[in-house]
């Protein structure tokens, strides 16, 4: 029975904690502040929709894509290793938050920027193409659309998770997202790296 389940926990962990949902949870209320619930129900609707959407077409055309372009695994796992290391860091540093990834974005947040890139970025395509590269289709598959279910959850029940946890334990969960998110960036650029040499 674990052997079975073994596959789908080790792609859900990575996309966890790259979806970072209790993370994104202070900006999203920020983002939402002032709508009325129905335009809030709306939004959810919209962002988690539109992250799903982004993230399993990637999922399915990513590697044709790189095919396309001549890029190899291999070369997706450094890049994007690197790419994930430069995003954990950065929102690692004391002072800066997720802002740095929506700046500058009007206000139909559901789609944009909250779908893409806060829930759905290079963090997370970056991962699912990893996994669907260790553990095939249906693992990932299952495990991203789970993650999306969480993220449906904790935006739903917000204001709760906020009162439960306060902003200072929601911003050291996302704190030590962020360092396993470097971590797993290590991961990817030693998988790589090991990879193209055996080639």
């Amino acid at each position: 029975m674990l052997l079975i389940l073994k596959p789908y926990l080790l792609s859900f962990i990575p996309i966890f904690v790259a979806v970072d949902a209790i993370g994104n949870i202070p900006l999203f209320l920020s983002l939402v502040e002032g709508v009325t619930k129905n335009q809030r129900r709306k939004i959810i609707v919209e962002s988690v929709s539109t992250a799903t959407i982004v993230a399993v077409l990637f999922m399915f055309v990513g590697k044709g894509i790189l095919r396309l372009l001549g890029i190899t695994i291999s070369d997706f796992q450094i890049a994007g290793g690197v790419l994930l290391f430069v995003i954990a860091v950065r929102l690692l540093l004391p002072g800066v938050d997720k802002n740095f990834l929506v700046k500058g974005h009007d206000k139909d947040v559901g789609v944009f920027p909250l779908g893409t890139p806060l829930i759905t970025g290079p963090a997370v395509l970056t991962t699912t193409l990893m996994m669907l590269d260790r553990f095939g289709v249906v693992a990932t598959f299952i495990s991203l659309l789970l993650n999306m279910l969480i993220v449906w959850i904790t935006l739903i029940r917000a204001d709760f998770i906020m009162q439960l946890m306060g902003t200072s334990g929601t911003r050291a969960f996302a704190k030590i997202m962020y360092i396993l998110l470097a971590a797993i960036a290590v991961m990817m650029v030693r998988l790589g790296i090991t990879t193209a040499l055996l080639r």
